[in-house]
């Protein structure tokens, strides 16, 4: 257990610094996010909200995390009531409100400022919870995952989409070499931002992924953990159950 404490606040920047961070980038994020992974951030949330719906199909969702909205957005497919995003970026919720209301989406989606680790809404609220490439940037990852538990119905789902460490050659050296030279010199051109992309392959590189974060769902509450992984091991989905 000692192992699994020290992998969750390894390199963990405070929330403030997250914060400004991402409201910082906030104009320049969606078109990074689209040419930095070369699209494919858009078909892992589609794959991640397809695996949810094998599973459940939700009346209320929580999107944790949610930035501009992308993945709310996407769960719509799965035919909730309501999807309420909550982030600490205001400057990210107000472009994701935009968009939303964009498509028309206004009277299904709810974007509110929020802390992960300190979630406004009273226990078994909803039938979901998820999250896409934001529960590493949690302060405490154990705080947050335990909130997601604590507003979930008996019987309701966790997913987490995150980037994952891929082990096998060659996609553990390319990755290696995208994730730490690559990325931050193109982050650093098109959003104007020295450290945003030198933050993020340090919190790539210290989430604790694949085992470690299996194990970190389930030290949370959360029962019937398991990851699919896609891309060769780039990003995964997990996801779990509260009982």
């Amino acid at each position: 257990m000692k192992m699994m404490h020290d992998l969750n606040h390894k390199v963990r920047a405070p929330k403030e610094r997250v914060e400004t961070m991402f409201d910082s980038i906030s104009g320049s994020y969606d078109r990074l996010n689209l040419i930095l992974s070369f699209g494919t951030d858009r078909r892992w949330r589609r794959r991640a909200i397809e695996l949810m719906g094998r599973h459940i199909r939700p009346v209320k969702i929580l999107d944790v995390a949610t930035g501009t909205g992308d993945l709310a957005v996407a769960a719509l497919r799965l035919g909730p009531e309501r999807v309420t995003g909550i982030d600490i970026s205001e400057k990210m919720l107000a472009l994701g409100r935009d968009k939303i209301e964009h498509l028309g989406h206004s009277g299904k989606i709810e974007l509110l400022k929020g802390d992960s680790e300190h979630i406004m809404y009273p226990d078994m609220t909803f039938d979901a919870a998820m999250s896409a490439f934001g529960v590493r940037n949690f302060e405490d990852t154990s705080a947050g995952l335990k909130e997601m538990h604590r507003v979930l119905r008996p019987g309701g789902m966790i997913m987490v989409l995150e980037f994952s460490r891929p082990a096998r050659f060659p996609m553990k050296q390319l990755y290696g070499v995208y994730f730490t030279r690559v990325l931050p010199w193109i982050g650093r051109k098109i959003s104007g931002d020295p450290g945003a992309y030198n933050y993020l392959p340090e919190s790539v590189m210290s989430f604790p992924d694949n085992e470690g974060f299996l194990e970190l769902l389930r030290s949370a509450g959360f029962i019937n953990t398991a990851q699919k992984k896609m891309t060769g091991g780039i990003a995964s989905i997990y996801y779990g159950f509260r009982q």
